[in-house]
């Protein structure tokens, strides 16, 4: 990477390039990113990275491409609207009153969740993970310069209790979106 930036290339491409970075190294490169002059391509699972380099958004899923053409934000924003509006569009096209579809199936038994209550659910888990990774990333920074023992304890302690309702969220997450694309 190094040899790239000091030659005259201008696009770099990284794959998931925070991982296995500690928190610092994170932010020094999404500053070094920053303030790179020429392009850089990467992909990443890390919203708070995300959100501070990334100024245009292509999304890559079942075999399509699409560009939203904004940051990390305008992409969310984007995604919700498409989730509202295709529901409205259904809704429409099955000539229903644009209630919520019916909870039960053919054989009188409930379903999980309607598309409708998931996508919802889904929305506030991504939520809770943003919340929980935000405050993930402020306790490491917290911990890294902590010079005493008993707050740094205190520190490690809840950072072990974030980090494991993190995971609890992402798992929620990656649950709901597996129902969801049972609706695809």
């Amino acid at each position: 990477m190094a040899g790239i930036l000091l030659n005259e290339h201008n696009v770099l491409i990284l794959d998931e390039p925070g991982n296995h970075l500690d928190v610092e190294t994170i932010e020094s490169l999404a500053s070094a990113l920053l303030d790179y002059k020429g392009t850089v391509i990467f992909t990443s699972h890390d919203r708070h990275f995300m959100g501070r380099v990334a100024t245009c958004v292509i999304e890559v899923r079942d075999g399509h491409v699409r560009n939203y053409n904004g940051d990390y934000d305008a992409y969310l924003y984007a995604v919700n609207k498409e989730i509202d509006d295709g529901e409205r569009e259904r809704n429409a096209k099955k000539g229903g009153s644009g209630g919520p579809p019916p909870s039960v199936k053919a054989g009188g038994g409930e379903t999980p969740m309607d598309e409708r209550k998931l996508r919802k659910e889904l929305s506030k888990a991504e939520k809770a993970v943003a919340r929980f990774d935000e405050k993930k990333t402020e306790l490491s920074s917290q911990l890294l310069s902590e010079t005493d023992p008993d707050e740094a304890l205190r520190l490690h302690n809840e950072l072990t209790e974030v980090t494991g309702k993190l995971a609890e969220a992402e798992d929620r997450w990656c649950e709901l979106q597996e129902q969801l694309e049972a609706f695809a």
